[in-house]
């Protein structure tokens, strides 16, 4: 009797917690590979940084992944929009992060981390490059590394952000991006459990974009430091622009023979707003599923007036419509289509690194990259002291608390995170938020692709534990 009655006593918090964890993911080829499904990630994201870079400051103690509310606010927000990955540009190696990264990991959300900063000495300084690349440094950059590493949902790290952005600053700066990268990748393999992905985001500057992505994916002699997936930070279709008025016609010619993932890590041109998000079509489309996706440029409403939603000083939201538009072009996409792989796109390789490689006179040719840096190789082989590692939590609250409102005015009631059973990514499920119905039929199905509550593998798995602790 004891043990059946500690067996009930157990229900409660067995059914009010949640630790699923969505599967890791890994590059192969040019795709992103569930390592348990083995189907393909598609990229379908939102770039994640409430308070814009103003916001970040170490001294306060707190970043955009430490406040568990609006981490839950803002990933049941972004579920129902349909985003299945974040980038999280600045974030505090010193800090907890692991109710907020449990939050998006029970959403079904996968995170990009930024390694960098804009403080001073938390980047490579594109102007002196050498200058920043030292032991302080990467002690930051590893720590980002010992706090993420552990989140199954940790889908890479971004180990610099539109360094060079004209052909003056892509003389030095591609080597130091290499030796940083290196450095990660060295690090990752002493010090993680899997592997986890590494890669570059570039600007969208024609005269060096190629040559910058051919420099950076190429293979020179195995020593780690190529990149594992390109990001490309592209604004070139706005409202009304066609796949060839955006050049976009142009990214597939120039990313045809991709050996790595390649993926918008920030899009959507504000020259006209609301945004309607046309472009979402042709970037999801079968013109262009040799890339990756991509992630909307931006979550919240900051200076540069890219937002999808108004944050309140109260922490009550408004959706704008532009997150509306976008919501919609999500719910039209094709997820069996994204999610199949092929075996040329996962076993090609990248080329070998030669000066054929590069068409611009002015970008570096040069692919001996920098010695590791004083004091990083003892970091590298040992781990830096203290770090402060991070691990999945029981999400025990699901349920909004924040006022959310559509662009009508109207209050969506009950917004609660629907935890996947089946530890597999989020996905467009057809919602709208421009009705304010939001409650669930009791006898309506969850739609194709959405997260859903808890489902009865789940629900075996907890009666296992009941009936086990029915014998102990």
């Amino acid at each position: 009797m004891p043990s059946l009655i500690r067996a009930f006593a157990l229900l409660p918090a067995l059914f009010s917690s949640v630790a699923n964890a969505v599967h890791p993911v890994e590059v192969r080829g040019r795709d992103f590979v569930d390592t348990v499904t083995n189907n393909r990630l598609f990229i379908i994201g939102v770039d994640y940084q409430p308070g814009g870079q103003a916001a970040y400051n170490p001294e306060k103690g707190e970043d955009v992944l430490t406040d568990t509310d609006a981490c839950l606010r803002d990933a049941v927000l972004m579920q129902k929009l349909g985003v299945n990955t974040i980038r999280v540009y600045n974030v505090n190696p010193t800090l907890d992060h692991s109710e907020c990264a449990s939050i998006f990991n029970a959403a079904g959300i996968y995170m990009f981390i930024d390694v960098n900063s804009p403080l001073s000495g938390e980047s490579l300084n594109r102007l002196a490059p050498w200058t920043t690349y030292h032991s302080d440094y990467m002690e930051r950059v590893f720590g980002i590394v010992e706090n993420f590493k552990n989140f199954p949902n940790t889908l890479g790290f971004f180990s610099a952000n539109e360094v060079m952005n004209d052909l003056d600053t892509a003389e030095f700066n591609p080597q130091y991006i290499r030796a940083v990268q290196r450095d990660l990748k060295n690090y990752i393999a002493n010090h993680c459990d899997r592997t986890i992905p590494v890669g570059y985001s570039a600007a969208d500057v024609r005269d060096i974009l190629q040559d910058t992505w051919a420099y950076m994916q190429c293979n020179d002699n195995n020593d780690d430091s190529a990149m594992d997936f390109f990001g490309l930070n592209s604004y070139s279709w706005c409202n009304g622009d066609t796949y060839q008025t955006a050049g976009y016609n142009l990214l597939v010619d120039m990313f045809a023979d991709t050996a790595v993932p390649v993926f918008f890590s920030e899009y959507g041109c504000d020259r006209v707003v609301p945004r309607v998000f046309d472009e979402v079509q042709a970037l999801y489309g079968p013109d262009m599923r040799m890339l990756s996706g991509g992630l909307v440029y931006e979550y919240s409403q900051e200076e540069g007036q890219y937002g999808l939603v108004n944050i309140n000083s109260d922490g009550s939201i408004e959706l704008r419509k532009d997150y509306e538009n976008l919501q919609g072009q999500f719910n039209e996409l094709d997820i069996d289509a994204l999610e199949s792989t092929s075996s040329s796109d996962t076993s090609i390789e990248p080329p070998e690194c030669d000066t054929s490689l590069i068409s611009a006179d002015a970008f570096s040719k040069n692919f001996t990259i920098p010695a590791v840096c004083p004091g990083c190789q003892e970091m590298i082989d040992d781990g830096i002291e203290n770090p402060q590692t991070g691990a999945l939590v029981d999400v025990t609250e699901t349920k909004v608390s924040q006022t959310v409102k559509n662009s009508n005015g109207d209050e969506l009631e009950d917004l609660t995170l629907d935890v996947s059973d089946d530890n597999e990514s989020n996905t467009p499920g057809g919602d709208d938020s421009t009705s304010d119905d939001n409650d669930d039929d009791d006898n309506e199905e969850d739609p194709p692709g959405a997260a859903a509550h808890m489902g009865h593998s789940t629900a075996l798995a907890l009666a296992s534990l009941v009936i086990l602790a029915l014998f102990l």
